[in-house]
Protein backbone atom coordinates (compact mmCIF):
# COMPACT_ATOMS: atom_id res chain seq x y z
CA UNK A 1 0.00 0.00 0.00
CA UNK A 2 1.26 3.33 -1.53
CA UNK A 3 0.04 6.57 0.06
CA UNK A 4 1.23 9.63 -2.09
CA UNK A 5 1.34 12.93 -0.29
CA UNK A 6 -0.63 15.56 -3.18
CA UNK A 7 1.07 18.12 -1.48
CA UNK A 8 4.12 17.16 -3.36
CA UNK A 9 5.21 17.80 -6.76
CA UNK A 10 4.00 14.98 -9.06
CA UNK A 11 7.20 14.22 -12.35
CA UNK A 12 5.05 13.70 -15.70
CA UNK A 13 8.18 12.76 -18.23
CA UNK A 14 7.64 13.18 -21.85
CA UNK A 15 4.79 16.16 -20.23
CA UNK A 16 3.90 17.47 -23.94
CA UNK A 17 3.03 14.30 -25.41
CA UNK A 18 -0.21 12.91 -26.73
CA UNK A 19 -1.14 10.74 -23.15
CA UNK A 20 1.11 12.79 -20.78
CA UNK A 21 -0.78 16.25 -22.04
CA UNK A 22 -4.28 14.89 -20.86
CA UNK A 23 -2.45 13.55 -17.73
CA UNK A 24 -0.81 16.97 -16.81
CA UNK A 25 -4.55 18.62 -17.50
CA UNK A 26 -6.05 16.04 -14.81
CA UNK A 27 -3.55 16.45 -12.29
CA UNK A 28 -3.64 20.55 -12.39
CA UNK A 29 -7.47 20.27 -12.29
CA UNK A 30 -6.86 18.19 -8.88
CA UNK A 31 -4.43 21.15 -7.73
CA UNK A 32 -1.18 19.57 -7.98
CA UNK A 33 2.24 20.98 -8.60
CA UNK A 34 3.82 19.34 -11.75
CA UNK A 35 6.53 18.94 -12.95
CA UNK A 36 6.63 18.48 -16.42
CA UNK A 37 10.33 17.43 -17.98
CA UNK A 38 10.42 18.46 -21.36
CA UNK A 39 12.94 17.86 -24.02
CA UNK A 40 12.60 21.45 -25.24
CA UNK A 41 10.80 23.94 -22.71
CA UNK A 42 10.26 26.78 -25.20
CA UNK A 43 7.20 29.00 -25.52
CA UNK A 44 5.77 27.31 -28.07
CA UNK A 45 6.11 23.89 -27.50
CA UNK A 46 4.14 24.24 -23.81
CA UNK A 47 1.54 26.50 -24.50
CA UNK A 48 -0.75 24.50 -24.28
CA UNK A 49 -0.11 23.83 -21.06
CA UNK A 50 0.15 26.27 -20.05
CA UNK A 51 -3.21 27.62 -20.71
CA UNK A 52 -4.16 24.44 -18.93
CA UNK A 53 -2.59 25.46 -16.38
CA UNK A 54 -4.20 29.41 -15.97
CA UNK A 55 -7.40 27.39 -16.22
CA UNK A 56 -6.54 25.06 -13.34
CA UNK A 57 -5.80 25.08 -9.45
CA UNK A 58 -2.59 23.38 -9.89
CA UNK A 59 0.79 24.59 -11.11
CA UNK A 60 3.22 23.35 -13.28
CA UNK A 61 7.23 24.06 -13.61
CA UNK A 62 9.53 22.70 -16.69
CA UNK A 63 12.27 21.10 -16.55
CA UNK A 64 14.87 20.56 -19.37
CA UNK A 65 15.28 17.01 -20.22
CA UNK A 66 16.72 14.03 -22.55
CA UNK A 67 15.93 10.42 -22.68
CA UNK A 68 19.56 10.05 -23.25
CA UNK A 69 20.58 12.14 -21.19
CA UNK A 70 21.93 10.47 -18.09
CA UNK A 71 20.98 12.45 -14.95
CA UNK A 72 18.90 14.89 -17.11
CA UNK A 73 15.68 14.16 -14.99
CA UNK A 74 17.53 14.67 -11.08
CA UNK A 75 16.01 18.26 -10.65
CA UNK A 76 12.69 17.30 -12.36
CA UNK A 77 12.45 14.63 -9.91
CA UNK A 78 13.42 16.45 -6.96
CA UNK A 79 11.02 16.28 -4.04
CA UNK A 80 8.36 14.21 -5.92
CA UNK A 81 6.74 11.42 -4.19
CA UNK A 82 5.38 9.71 -7.77
CA UNK A 83 7.20 10.01 -11.06
CA UNK A 84 5.15 9.61 -14.35
CA UNK A 85 7.17 8.06 -17.13
CA UNK A 86 5.30 8.71 -20.17
CA UNK A 87 8.49 9.58 -22.50
CA UNK A 88 8.82 6.98 -25.89
CA UNK A 89 8.79 7.37 -29.31
CA UNK A 90 5.63 6.20 -31.20
CA UNK A 91 6.21 5.60 -34.81
CA UNK A 92 6.46 2.43 -37.08
CA UNK A 93 8.38 3.19 -39.61
CA UNK A 94 11.86 4.04 -38.91
CA UNK A 95 15.12 4.18 -40.98
CA UNK A 96 17.55 2.71 -37.83
CA UNK A 97 15.24 0.88 -35.96
CA UNK A 98 18.20 0.25 -32.93
CA UNK A 99 18.75 4.15 -32.98
CA UNK A 100 15.20 5.15 -33.45
CA UNK A 101 13.39 3.08 -30.98
CA UNK A 102 15.09 0.87 -29.13
CA UNK A 103 17.86 3.17 -27.81
CA UNK A 104 15.64 6.18 -26.72
CA UNK A 105 12.86 3.45 -25.08
CA UNK A 106 15.15 1.33 -22.94
CA UNK A 107 17.80 3.90 -22.14
CA UNK A 108 15.08 6.36 -21.44
CA UNK A 109 13.26 3.89 -18.99
CA UNK A 110 17.00 3.19 -17.46
CA UNK A 111 17.60 6.73 -17.29
CA UNK A 112 14.37 7.82 -15.15
CA UNK A 113 13.87 4.64 -13.19
CA UNK A 114 17.90 4.71 -11.90
CA UNK A 115 17.82 8.68 -11.23
CA UNK A 116 13.97 7.58 -9.22
CA UNK A 117 16.54 4.69 -7.09
CA UNK A 118 18.93 7.65 -6.21
CA UNK A 119 16.10 9.60 -5.02
CA UNK A 120 14.90 9.70 -1.74
CA UNK A 121 11.49 10.91 -2.12
CA UNK A 122 9.76 8.56 -4.71
CA UNK A 123 7.43 5.92 -3.57
CA UNK A 124 5.78 4.99 -6.75
CA UNK A 125 6.79 5.04 -10.66
CA UNK A 126 3.97 4.70 -13.14
CA UNK A 127 5.52 3.88 -16.58
CA UNK A 128 3.91 4.15 -19.96
CA UNK A 129 4.07 0.61 -21.38
CA UNK A 130 1.96 -0.75 -24.24
CA UNK A 131 0.13 -4.09 -25.42
CA UNK A 132 2.89 -4.10 -27.30
CA UNK A 133 4.65 -5.52 -24.27
CA UNK A 134 2.50 -8.31 -24.44
CA UNK A 135 2.13 -9.35 -28.30
CA UNK A 136 3.23 -8.66 -32.05
CA UNK A 137 0.61 -10.25 -33.65
CA UNK A 138 -3.28 -10.62 -33.34
CA UNK A 139 -3.07 -14.14 -34.04
CA UNK A 140 -0.95 -14.51 -30.49
CA UNK A 141 -4.53 -13.85 -28.76
CA UNK A 142 -6.13 -17.23 -30.04
CA UNK A 143 -2.68 -18.87 -29.15
CA UNK A 144 -3.25 -17.44 -25.59
CA UNK A 145 -4.11 -19.89 -22.35
CA UNK A 146 -7.44 -18.30 -22.33
CA UNK A 147 -7.99 -17.36 -25.81
CA UNK A 148 -7.16 -13.71 -25.18
CA UNK A 149 -4.40 -11.33 -23.69
CA UNK A 150 -4.04 -11.23 -20.17
CA UNK A 151 -1.24 -9.06 -17.91
CA UNK A 152 0.38 -12.32 -17.69
CA UNK A 153 1.94 -12.88 -20.93
CA UNK A 154 4.97 -11.40 -22.20
CA UNK A 155 6.00 -10.44 -26.20
CA UNK A 156 8.83 -13.26 -27.14
CA UNK A 157 7.97 -12.96 -30.90
CA UNK A 158 9.11 -9.38 -31.98
CA UNK A 159 12.10 -8.76 -33.02
CA UNK A 160 14.64 -5.77 -34.38
CA UNK A 161 13.81 -7.28 -38.03
CA UNK A 162 9.81 -7.44 -37.03
CA UNK A 163 7.74 -5.70 -35.06
CA UNK A 164 10.66 -3.13 -33.86
CA UNK A 165 8.65 -1.22 -32.34
CA UNK A 166 6.82 -4.19 -30.32
CA UNK A 167 10.28 -5.08 -29.66
CA UNK A 168 11.63 -1.79 -28.21
CA UNK A 169 8.18 -1.38 -25.63
CA UNK A 170 8.91 -5.15 -24.84
CA UNK A 171 12.80 -4.34 -23.60
CA UNK A 172 12.21 -1.03 -21.87
CA UNK A 173 9.23 -3.00 -19.34
CA UNK A 174 11.62 -5.56 -19.00
CA UNK A 175 14.02 -3.15 -18.02
CA UNK A 176 11.56 -0.99 -15.71
CA UNK A 177 10.83 -4.51 -13.69
CA UNK A 178 14.34 -4.77 -13.68
CA UNK A 179 15.62 -1.80 -11.83
CA UNK A 180 12.23 -1.73 -9.56
CA UNK A 181 13.10 -5.51 -8.53
CA UNK A 182 16.87 -4.25 -7.26
CA UNK A 183 15.65 -1.69 -5.01
CA UNK A 184 12.46 -1.33 -2.36
CA UNK A 185 11.98 2.15 -2.01
CA UNK A 186 9.60 2.51 -4.48
CA UNK A 187 6.71 0.49 -6.31
CA UNK A 188 6.36 0.27 -10.16
CA UNK A 189 2.97 -0.03 -12.01
CA UNK A 190 2.44 0.32 -15.76
CA UNK A 191 -0.28 1.17 -17.94
CA UNK A 192 -0.34 -0.83 -21.00
CA UNK A 193 -2.61 0.84 -23.78
CA UNK A 194 -3.61 -0.90 -26.89
CA UNK A 195 -3.90 1.93 -29.85
CA UNK A 196 -4.61 5.19 -28.83
CA UNK A 197 -7.03 7.12 -30.26
CA UNK A 198 -9.27 10.72 -29.06
CA UNK A 199 -8.80 14.48 -29.63
CA UNK A 200 -4.83 15.85 -28.50
CA UNK A 201 -4.53 18.97 -26.58
CA UNK A 202 -1.40 19.52 -28.08
CA UNK A 203 -1.96 20.43 -32.16
CA UNK A 204 1.72 18.72 -32.77
CA UNK A 205 0.59 15.35 -31.86
CA UNK A 206 -1.78 14.70 -34.87
CA UNK A 207 1.68 13.37 -36.55
CA UNK A 208 1.70 10.52 -34.13
CA UNK A 209 0.79 6.83 -35.58
CA UNK A 210 -2.67 7.03 -34.27
CA UNK A 211 -3.51 10.17 -35.78
CA UNK A 212 -1.63 8.37 -39.60
CA UNK A 213 -3.95 5.51 -39.15
CA UNK A 214 -7.03 8.28 -38.87
CA UNK A 215 -6.41 10.52 -41.55
CA UNK A 216 -5.72 7.63 -43.80
CA UNK A 217 -9.24 6.94 -43.26
CA UNK A 218 -10.65 10.25 -44.37
CA UNK A 219 -8.02 11.13 -46.80
CA UNK A 220 -8.89 8.48 -49.44
CA UNK A 221 -6.19 6.12 -48.67
CA UNK A 222 -8.48 3.60 -47.75
CA UNK A 223 -11.53 4.76 -50.51
CA UNK A 224 -11.13 1.20 -51.57
CA UNK A 225 -11.68 -0.51 -48.57
CA UNK A 226 -10.24 -1.04 -44.93
CA UNK A 227 -8.61 -3.71 -43.40
CA UNK A 228 -9.82 -6.40 -40.90
CA UNK A 229 -7.10 -5.76 -39.12
CA UNK A 230 -7.47 -6.59 -35.64
CA UNK A 231 -6.33 -4.31 -33.21
CA UNK A 232 -7.63 -3.34 -29.42
CA UNK A 233 -8.38 0.62 -29.24
CA UNK A 234 -8.88 3.36 -26.06
CA UNK A 235 -9.54 6.38 -25.69
CA UNK A 236 -6.42 8.88 -24.96
CA UNK A 237 -8.67 10.57 -21.84
CA UNK A 238 -9.33 6.92 -20.79
CA UNK A 239 -5.61 5.94 -20.84
CA UNK A 240 -4.76 9.47 -18.90
CA UNK A 241 -7.14 8.84 -16.10
CA UNK A 242 -5.38 4.84 -15.96
CA UNK A 243 -2.54 7.25 -15.37
CA UNK A 244 -3.90 9.28 -12.72
CA UNK A 245 -5.22 6.15 -10.83
CA UNK A 246 -2.62 4.00 -11.08
CA UNK A 247 -0.10 7.04 -9.49
CA UNK A 248 -2.83 7.83 -6.47
CA UNK A 249 -4.40 4.26 -5.89
CA UNK A 250 -2.95 2.99 -2.94
CA UNK A 251 -3.04 -0.66 -3.64
CA UNK A 252 -2.59 -0.17 -7.09
CA UNK A 253 0.08 -2.83 -8.27
CA UNK A 254 1.98 -4.92 -11.59
CA UNK A 255 0.72 -4.21 -14.92
CA UNK A 256 -2.68 -3.23 -16.84
CA UNK A 257 -4.01 -3.83 -20.09
CA UNK A 258 -5.73 -0.55 -20.88
CA UNK A 259 -8.01 -1.19 -23.91
CA UNK A 260 -11.68 -0.75 -24.17
CA UNK A 261 -12.84 -2.91 -26.95
CA UNK A 262 -11.42 -5.16 -29.32
CA UNK A 263 -12.03 -3.99 -33.08
CA UNK A 264 -10.22 -3.87 -36.44
CA UNK A 265 -9.79 -0.68 -38.83
CA UNK A 266 -12.79 -1.93 -40.71
CA UNK A 267 -15.34 -1.50 -37.74
CA UNK A 268 -13.43 1.93 -36.18
CA UNK A 269 -13.98 3.59 -40.29
CA UNK A 270 -17.74 2.12 -40.19
CA UNK A 271 -18.93 4.18 -36.74
CA UNK A 272 -17.37 7.38 -38.74
CA UNK A 273 -19.89 7.21 -41.53
CA UNK A 274 -23.21 8.51 -40.47
CA UNK A 275 -21.54 11.96 -38.83
CA UNK A 276 -18.61 12.13 -41.68
CA UNK A 277 -19.26 9.91 -44.70
CA UNK A 278 -21.09 12.43 -46.69
CA UNK A 279 -18.09 14.67 -47.20
CA UNK A 280 -15.27 12.33 -46.37
CA UNK A 281 -14.34 8.93 -48.80
CA UNK A 282 -14.77 7.20 -45.47
CA UNK A 283 -14.33 3.44 -46.71
CA UNK A 284 -17.60 1.47 -47.00
CA UNK A 285 -16.21 -1.93 -47.51
CA UNK A 286 -13.60 -4.07 -46.26
CA UNK A 287 -10.28 -4.96 -48.13
CA UNK A 288 -10.16 -9.01 -49.17
CA UNK A 289 -7.05 -10.48 -47.62
CA UNK A 290 -5.74 -11.69 -50.57
CA UNK A 291 -6.02 -8.49 -52.16
CA UNK A 292 -3.93 -7.01 -49.17
CA UNK A 293 -1.26 -9.77 -49.30
CA UNK A 294 -0.82 -8.69 -52.78
CA UNK A 295 -0.26 -4.88 -52.86
CA UNK A 296 0.12 -4.35 -48.88
CA UNK A 297 3.61 -5.08 -49.54
CA UNK A 298 4.03 -2.85 -52.37
CA UNK A 299 2.30 0.37 -50.39
CA UNK A 300 4.25 -0.21 -47.10
CA UNK A 301 7.20 -1.85 -46.02
CA UNK A 302 5.88 -2.73 -42.66
CA UNK A 303 3.25 -4.88 -44.24
CA UNK A 304 5.00 -7.75 -44.48
CA UNK A 305 2.95 -10.97 -45.61
CA UNK A 306 4.14 -12.65 -42.19
CA UNK A 307 2.37 -9.46 -40.73
CA UNK A 308 -0.53 -9.35 -43.17
CA UNK A 309 -1.14 -13.52 -42.30
CA UNK A 310 -1.20 -12.94 -38.68
CA UNK A 311 -3.36 -9.58 -38.46
CA UNK A 312 -5.46 -9.11 -41.35
CA UNK A 313 -9.27 -11.06 -40.57
CA UNK A 314 -8.31 -11.35 -37.09
CA UNK A 315 -10.28 -11.55 -34.36
CA UNK A 316 -8.03 -9.19 -31.57
CA UNK A 317 -8.88 -10.26 -27.78
CA UNK A 318 -7.74 -8.92 -24.48
CA UNK A 319 -8.57 -8.79 -20.42
CA UNK A 320 -9.26 -5.53 -19.26
CA UNK A 321 -10.72 -7.00 -16.20
CA UNK A 322 -8.04 -6.41 -13.81
CA UNK A 323 -7.95 -2.11 -14.79
CA UNK A 324 -12.09 -1.98 -14.16
CA UNK A 325 -11.71 -4.10 -10.86
CA UNK A 326 -8.82 -2.47 -9.47
CA UNK A 327 -8.54 1.05 -10.84
CA UNK A 328 -12.08 1.59 -11.33
CA UNK A 329 -11.74 2.59 -14.95
CA UNK A 330 -14.83 2.64 -16.82
CA UNK A 331 -13.74 3.34 -20.97
CA UNK A 332 -15.85 5.47 -23.45
CA UNK A 333 -17.77 3.98 -26.46
CA UNK A 334 -15.78 3.25 -29.76
CA UNK A 335 -18.02 5.70 -31.44
CA UNK A 336 -17.56 8.95 -29.17
CA UNK A 337 -13.50 8.13 -29.46
CA UNK A 338 -13.05 7.99 -33.33
CA UNK A 339 -15.47 10.99 -33.84
CA UNK A 340 -13.43 13.21 -31.53
CA UNK A 341 -10.31 12.28 -32.98
CA UNK A 342 -11.61 12.37 -36.71
CA UNK A 343 -13.24 16.06 -35.40
CA UNK A 344 -9.95 17.13 -34.35
CA UNK A 345 -8.78 16.01 -37.84
CA UNK A 346 -10.78 18.25 -39.92
CA UNK A 347 -10.04 21.25 -36.82
CA UNK A 348 -6.54 21.11 -37.39
CA UNK A 349 -7.09 20.83 -41.37
CA UNK A 350 -5.12 17.82 -41.76
CA UNK A 351 -7.19 17.06 -44.95
CA UNK A 352 -9.28 18.74 -47.03
CA UNK A 353 -13.05 17.92 -47.53
CA UNK A 354 -13.49 15.58 -50.43
CA UNK A 355 -16.37 13.08 -51.78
Amino acid sequence: MTQIDKTKPVLVTGATGYVASWLVKRLLEEGLTVHAAVRNPQKDKVAHLDELAQKSPGIIRYFKSDLLEEGSYAEAMKGCELVFHTASPFITVVADPQRDLIEPAVKGTGNVLLTAKKTPSVKRVVVTSSCAAIYTDAIECHEAPKGMLTEDIWNTTASIDYQPYSHSKTLAEMKAWEIAGSQSQWDLVTINPALVMGPPLNPQATTSESFRILKQMGDGTFKRGAPKLGIGLVDVRDVADAHFEAGFKPDANGRYITVAQSTNFYDMAQVLIPKFGDKYPIPKSAVPKWLILIIGPLLNKTLTRKFIRNNVNIEWKADNSKIKRELGITFRSMKETMEDSFQAMIESNIFKESK
